[in-house]
């Protein structure tokens, strides 16, 4: 949450060609009502479920062939399934942006249901790290440049 995957995703499709879903928008989409609202009403664990859904959903449309690059939500990777789904279905890129940068980017968001108390965002992105860490490739996020991290990615040379 915070560390630019949408802008970061967005630029690096633009640059090979491929289309851009971003997760949460998609569920968003799909539900009629915001991720926020999601939350409040429903419950995190209904979200879940439903950006698991949309999760499988995309990963048919890479099996059939079209190419996509994806922004999962921040706790999209902790469930054991949907990272099974990428791991087997595409490359993992973890973007690794410090605290500081993204308490910065979202001292503002009153939009991101898991990021309005500053204590708690704290206590996810340290209990969400060693998820994180599974994926294939770390990227570290050293400024708010998404050029620089579409850079670092195509330097690994995964396409």
């Amino acid at each position: 949450m915070g560390c630019g995957k949408s802008t970061v995703g967005a630029a690096l499709a633009e640059e090979i060609g491929w289309r851009f879903l971003d997760l949460d928008d998609e569920i968003e989409r799909g539900e009629g009502v915001t991720i926020s609202e999601i939350f409040e009403s429903r419950g995190e664990q209904e979200f879940r479920r439903l950006e698991s859904l949309a999760l499988e959903r995309c990963v048919r449309s890479v099996q059939s062939g079209h190419p996509w690059v994806v922004s999962l939500g921040g706790g999209a990777f902790l469930s054991e399934e949907n990272f099974q789904l990428v791991a087997n279905n595409g490359v993992s890129i973890w973007l690794d942006c410090p605290l500081p940068a993204i308490e910065r980017r979202l001292a503002q968001a009153n939009h991101r249901p898991l990021a309005r108390d500053p204590q708690r965002l704290r206590e996810l992105f340290h209990r969400r790290r060693p998820s994180y860490a599974r994926a294939e490739h770390r990227i570290e996020i050293a400024s708010d440049d998404a050029a620089a991290a579409v850079t670092q990615i195509l330097a690994l040379s995964l396409l």
